[in-house]
């Protein structure tokens, strides 16, 4: 989820707090538990930081150890912590329990975008990545900011309020859950173009019932689309390019680090009079016509890296960042 979301949801917990009989009993543990779930709802992304060093570093670690399973009793010990060192004489089980929860619920909401998480480190390094809701969702979103506000102005008990919030929110889980299955598991017969072989994969948007569709065929190729009002409408195909600079880019740790991230990775190369330029796309994110996410390497003709570039850019932007002239 984002940031903004990761933080009422941390408000919220501390609503849901009120439902411990010892948090609700003194106000001085309530204000403890309320900084607990707040830091600890944004804790596990605190590999952000990551980005100061380089792009390259930043997406091959995101959302990996800070959201293993180790991770999730890491956080809780140094938030509960902190707590511990400036509040007296907290009731720590109660304290710790709420940050765990924080932490915890964290990573289990990631599981569900389409970045994942992986979340079962140190056992497997497979990214957990449901595709199931979108990294913003309206509807979660606008029901804690209305449930906090409520209870920011006395108007409900926060006992009551916050766990009919969860148990509507856990309905929701459970609906898109089963949407998204029906409907992936459905996506061929509604494809004319449908053959043997082609995987499909529905990844959520901001609207409820409008989704992308990302088809890879056994011919390294992509078709993207998106389905709304159930039916499939096909928007770009995509061929990915066979050719030595693509293998020799593999070496290069910021193209590394990409495909260590994404498994819809498709690569381009443009050959100049100074080189290749391999460019890696990642084709789960069409906007506009362009992709955006994106590691370029320029290299010379022997395959000697003469410049990089992974992240988030336009084509405007992108030449900016590398210093190779394209003439």
């Amino acid at each position: 989820m984002d940031t903004g979301t990761h933080l009422v949801i941390g408000l919220g917990l501390a609503g849901l707090a009120y439902i411990d009989p010892v948090v609700a009993a003194d106000p001085v543990v309530a204000t403890a538990v309320l900084i607990g779930t707040v830091a600890g709802s944004q804790a596990p992304d605190a590999d952000t930081l990551l980005r100061l060093k380089n792009n390259a570093v930043y997406i091959k670690n995101q959302s990996r150890i800070s959201h293993s399973l180790p991770a999730l009793f890491l956080w809780t010990a140094a938030i509960s912590g902190a707590l511990w060192l400036f509040f007296d004489g907290l009731p720590m089980l109660h304290v710790t329990m709420w940050v765990f929860i924080a932490v915890a619920f964290h990573v289990f909401t990631d599981l569900f975008n389409t970045y994942g998480t992986q979340a079962l480190r140190p056992f497997s390094e497979r990214w957990v990545s449901w595709n199931i809701i979108h990294i913003f969702d309206p509807f979660i979103f606008l029901a804690h900011v209305v449930a906090i506000f409520l209870w920011s102005m006395r108007l409900v008990d926060p006992a009551v309020a916050f766990p009919l919030l969860y148990g509507l929110i856990a309905v929701y889980y459970a609906w898109r859950s089963w949407h998204h299955h029906r409907l992936e598991s459905t996506l061929y017969r509604q494809d004319p173009e449908y053959a043997p072989g082609d995987k499909y994969t529905l990844i959520p948007t901001v609207h409820l019932y409008h989704w992308q569709v990302v088809k890879q065929k056994n011919d390294t190729t992509f078709s993207l689309g998106e389905y709304r009002n159930g039916r499939i409408k096909w928007v770009d195909h995509v061929k990915c390019d066979c050719h030595p600079a693509v293998e020799a880019s593999k070496a290069h740790p910021n193209i590394a680090s990409f495909l260590y991230f994404t498994s819809f990775a498709c690569a381009d190369v443009k050959e100049h009079g100074w080189g290749y330029e391999v460019r890696w796309a990642d084709v789960r994110y069409r906007h506009r016509k362009q992709y955006p996410f994106v590691a370029v390497l320029r290299m010379d003709k022997s395959f000697e890296t003469l410049d990089s570039y992974v992240g988030w850019v336009n084509d405007t932007r992108l030449e900016k960042k590398l210093r190779v002239d394209m003439n």
